[in-house]
Parts: C-alpha cells; structure tokens; sequence
C-alpha cells in the first residue's frame, strides 16, 4: 500500500494525541489549553475523513480508528473538563467534605454515553445524510467552550450559574440524553445530490446565519471569544428540537 494511504489514519491519530494532551492539561489545571487540543482534535477529525475521501483510502481500520479517537476527544475530555469545572476554579465542589461532592461525579457520564452513540452511530444506517441524536463532537464543544469561558471568565454571569450545586449536573444528564435520543439532527456535511450539485437546505443555511449574527454580538458585547461558541451549539440544539416539535 502506498504511503499516502496512510495520511487519513495518521491525522485521526493526531486527534486521538490532542484528546490525551486534553485530558493531562484538564488535570493539570490548564482548562484553556485542554479547550484548545480538542479544538485541534475537531480539526483534525474533519481533516481525516476529508483526505479519506479525496485519496479513496478508507479502511475498515480507519474507521474503527475514528471511533476510538472520538471517545477520548469528545467523549472522555469533555466529561473530564466539566468534572474537574466543578472541582477546580468556581465550582460547586471544592472540598471532600462538601456534602455535594457526590455531584461532581455526575458529567462522568458524558463518557459513557458518548460511546453509546459512537457505538449506535457505526450500526445505524439511517445517518448517512444526518445524526440521530446529538453528535459527540457538537457536545464535547458545548462542555469544552463552557468549561474554559467560566475559567476564563469567573466574574460573569454565566461562571455563576455554572458555580451553583446542580447547573453543571442537569446538564449533563440532558447532554447525555440527547446523544442517545432519536430525536434527528441535521448535519453541517454538504454533499452532493443527484444532479451533481451540493445540497444546502434551508436548516444549514438559518443555522449559518445565526452562528454568523452570535460572533458579530460577541465581538460588540466584548466577550470572550468562546461565547460564541456556546452560542453557536446552543442554537444547533435548540433549532433541532424546535424543528421535531414542529413536526
């Protein structure tokens, strides 16, 4: 096999290094630099099935390689940012004899069913096209960006809600819900249809516009840039449900 072959596998190893890295620095009291390896390890997990495609190198492999590298990227990172949010810096539990320490175990959760969806996700033929239930990627950057705005950020009102006993663990139990839900959910991936043109779709597209309109307001209100990012998927969620209730 040619060497070139080996290039996709390659990249999605650098993302399952980034999801490490993320871990240690989590650890280490680095929350910024832990937000930033995994946002290397999205680069990377794009990157990977994008020379996959444009060298017709995929492995069976490769996609196994894929799931393993999400795991600990989006699966067990964010689950170990949002643990140690509540531990560390402006969180809830900051002492063993805290009689709420038992909570901060809860966003461990995130983990478990972040493999349950990459599990469900390579048997499930119906996402092709688009996800049935939250992606790990969309809520590994949901954790990751709050966990390094609240450390970034200690004095705002969002490092507040974040610091009280249950805001960090109901939102992980919803987190955890909607990665195993059936509820669909559009993917940002444009792919050809049959006449050979890419399909936008109007999802994408109100989708584009919001994410467009929430980095404008983060720039005029002053913020940390991570805002909007949780902007960003907040709004992905958001417009998600919104559209099953409408059907």
């Amino acid at each position: 096999m040619s060497i070139v072959k080996y290039i996709p596998n390659t990249i999605t190893s650098m993302n399952l290094l980034c999801g490490v890295l993320g871990v240690i620095s989590t650890f280490n009291g680095r929350m910024d630099l832990a937000f930033c390896l995994m946002l290397g390890a999205a680069v990377c997990d794009f990157f990977d099935g994008f020379s996959a495609r444009m060298l017709k190198a995929y492995s069976d492999i490769g996609k196994e390689l894929d799931s393993l590298s999400d795991m600990v990227s989006f699966g067990v990172l964010p689950a170990v940012m949002m643990f140690c949010l509540m531990k560390g810096q402006g969180g809830s539990c900051t002492s063993e004899s805290c009689p709420a320490c038992w909570l901060c175990y809860i966003p461990l959760i995130i983990a478990v069913f972040s493999a349950l969806r990459l599990a469900k996700f390579n048997v499930d033929e119906r996402q092709t096209e688009s996800f049935i239930g939250l992606a790990t990627p969309s809520c590994a950057m949901l954790c990751g960006s709050l966990a390094y705005y609240v450390t970034k950020c200690p004095e705002s009102t969002l490092a507040a809600w974040a610091a009280t006993k249950w805001s960090i663990p109901v939102l992980s139990v919803i987190l955890s819900a909607l990665l195993v839900c059936e509820i669909p959910m559009f993917s940002m991936k444009f792919k050809k249809g049959a006449d050979g043109k890419v399909k936008i779709g109007t999802e994408r597209l109100v989708f584009a516009a919001c994410a467009l309109v929430e980095i404008i307001m983060t720039v005029i209100l002053k913020q940390n840039w991570s805002f909007a990012i949780i902007l960003i998927f907040l709004t992905y969620i958001i417009m998600n449900l919104v559209g099953v209730l409408k059907k």
